[in-house]
């Protein structure tokens, strides 16, 4: 299990673990974008960039070997509307989010990658500044922010059962980070396709007290 703790960076950290920023993808992997169906609300529009975390960051950490040793994990979601923008369209809900609202990918090498920028019409970029992240182990069902182990709230863990916490999100008031009233967010997977690099097989769950 294992925890990440981010801090400021003056730097965009291309092809590192980071917090936020742009994500540093292979030429050939598109940024996933939200699209809703005819009744639905919103069409390409890009999801937010969570993180980047570089395997070979957190091998000395993943004491099972369950996560890749080398490559990068992407994760995405539809986080605006927790980020304060309350005006969002995008909003998930509450419980399992429908798969259009977040993906995790994975880039099997390091090699030969290109920063996805996301622009606003005035030519800023999208999304918070890029934070480093420091890694440490710890408990598999501690709270906060972290990779690995079980998701920290109960009802998580009895309505996804079977599955292991593959990124569990706390709020964070550093970046207006609120899911309603003291909640978290898990992205969820099962060992067995966790151990077959399926995480096109994630799921996502928001829970909130």
């Amino acid at each position: 299990m294992i925890k990440l703790t981010t801090k400021p960076a003056s730097d965009p950290l291309f092809g590192k673990s980071k917090w936020w920023g742009q994500p540093d993808m292979p030429e050939d992997m598109q940024y996933p974008e939200l699209m809703v169906d005819d009744d639905g609300i919103v069409y390409d529009d890009p999801l937010t960039f969570i993180s980047q975390i570089r395997c070979e960051d957190i091998a000395p950490y993943d004491k099972e070997g369950i996560l890749p040793r080398e490559g990068m994990l992407y994760f995405f979601a539809s986080l605006d509307y927790f980020l304060g923008a309350s005006e969002s369209l995008a909003y998930p809900g509450m419980g399992e989010w429908h798969p259009q609202y977040f993906r995790v990918l994975y880039a099997p090498h390091c090699d030969n990658l290109h920063t996805h920028r996301i622009l606003y019409d005035d030519g800023r970029e999208v999304g918070l500044p890029a934070e480093a992240i420091d890694f440490s182990p710890c408990e598999q069902d501690e709270d906060g922010t972290r990779l690995l182990g079980q998701p920290y709230i109960d009802e998580v863990r009895e309505n996804m059962p079977h599955t292991i916490s593959l990124l569990q999100i706390d709020e964070d008031d550093r970046w207006n980070l609120i899911f309603h009233d003291c909640g978290m967010v898990n992205f969820l997977i099962t060992k067995e396709d966790l151990q077959k690099q399926r995480f096109d097989k994630a799921k996502c769950y928001l829970y909130s007290f």
